[in-house]
């Protein structure tokens, strides 16, 4: 007697919660602006970060502290350049909004300094401490940057020549900064930001208040359209680049490619970059260093080459 084999049914896929943002459900949407999952070694690059910040110093010495407001958290730290009236860059850091400080953050600082440049990291408060709010976030970045902008000249700093870059959620917070109405908000000049950097950030807030995120973030209306900088093009004055790695979420990918294609419509300049086999924590590292990504892009940016390691 034959038997025929039996045939194996087809796994039956895991049933899916109705389409919330696109094509994602409520657990898609939340895992795409979660970068842990896609990069599960983020404990050793956060210990990075902060281990080079420290060998910076070493190396430079330790930077100036200034305050930009009344409030403890207010204070941004200035790594010098020998060169007087030298440019500046400013770099905000990220931290999902919630996390992070300005000394943990200045690993990048012997790029700008050995190639003639300020680099200036300011501190500011997380959203827990605003009670869920960003809006606060925002003020304290923009005053941070008006305060460089006013105050150059306190530590040899050229007004005329600052430029700005951020990471993560301070990738988000660099294009709030690049599309601020700053005649309007601080009666300072439209292009006070020469050229900006904005990498693995998020320029529409939509999706964002759809995700997890908005169990520890307060989203509302206002604060959706005020600090979504997608929707602030037309206050865009400055030459910009937006980075993001090939290995991190397709959502953060795609909040890149719609903000690159948002300012290329406004006929504004705009450059795209795709770091391969990057990951969201990763891709920062890259600014670091005069061959990397990041760190290239910047330098060509601020018309600047590097040199000699400074020596303390």
């Amino acid at each position: 007697m034959q038997f025929e084999p039996q045939q194996s049914s087809p796994a039956t896929p895991p049933a899916k919660g109705p389409v919330v943002w696109l094509d994602m459900c409520q657990a898609e949407l939340d895992a795409a602006y979660d970068q842990r999952s896609y990069a599960p070694n983020q404990p050793q690059v956060l210990k990075r970060y902060a281990g080079n910040s420290e060998i910076a110093r070493q190396r430079l010495g330790q930077p100036q502290r200034f305050s930009y407001g009344a409030t403890a958290v207010e204070g941004l730290d200035v790594y010098r350049t020998a060169q007087a009236n030298a440019p500046i860059c400013v770099f905000i850091h990220g931290g999902a909004w919630r996390a992070g400080q300005a000394r943990d953050n200045a690993f990048m600082a012997e790029l700008f300094v050995n190639a003639g440049a300020h680099l200036v990291v300011p501190d500011f408060l997380a959203v827990q401490d605003a009670g869920g709010s960003l809006m606060p976030m925002a003020e304290q970045v923009r005053r941070a940057l008006a305060w460089v902008y006013l105050h150059a000249q306190r530590f040899g700093g050229d007004p005329q020549r600052i430029h700005l870059c951020g990471h993560s959620s301070g990738g988000h917070l660099a294009g709030v900064l690049l599309t601020t109405d700053w005649p309007g908000m601080f009666d300072l000049p439209a292009d006070i930001i020469k050229g900006g950097l904005c990498c693995s950030g998020m320029y529409d807030l939509k999706p964002v208040r759809l995700s997890a995120r908005s169990t520890y973030v307060n989203f509302t209306d206002e604060t959706e359209d005020a600090l979504s900088p997608q929707r602030h093009i037309r206050h865009l004055n400055a030459p910009l680049i937006v980075a993001c790695g090939s290995l991190e979420t397709p959502e953060f990918q795609r909040q890149a490619r719609d903000f690159v294609s948002a300012v290329q419509q406004a006929g504004k300049p705009v450059q795209h970059l795709l770091a391969a086999d990057y990951n969201h924590f990763e891709i920062v590292e890259t600014l670091a260093s005069p061959y990397g990504l990041l760190g290239r892009a910047m330098l060509e940016q601020m018309a600047l080459v590097a040199l000699e390691p400074h020596s303390a």
